[in-house]
């Protein structure tokens, strides 16, 4: 049985290359827009590649600055210092 895990994050340009690589690492990842807000749902398990973002910034990332934008999380959370994710470990 697989459980939806979901992050919502601020509908601004710096969460947009974020957005962009949650998406790409992600392909049954639901994206819902918001005026304000971005709502990602995923079945099972969601990952945010440290590579993918900083691919799509052209800069160094740090996956800590993901929090400068996260408005709300679902899911267990295990974050390393190249990826941040959200499972429920079943």
């Amino acid at each position: 049985m697989s459980r939806t895990v979901s992050i919502t994050l601020q509908n601004n340009d710096d969460a947009r290359p974020i957005i962009d690589a949650i998406e790409k690492d992600n392909p049954k990842a639901t994206i819902n827009l918001y005026p304000a807000m971005v709502k990602i749902d995923c079945d099972g398990r969601l990952i945010v590649k440290q590579e993918t973002v900083e691919e799509l910034l052209g800069r160094e990332w740090d996956v800590q600055e993901l929090h400068l934008s996260i408005i709300s999380i679902a899911g267990n959370v295990d974050e390393e210092d190249d990826y941040f994710e959200l499972s429920w470990n079943i």
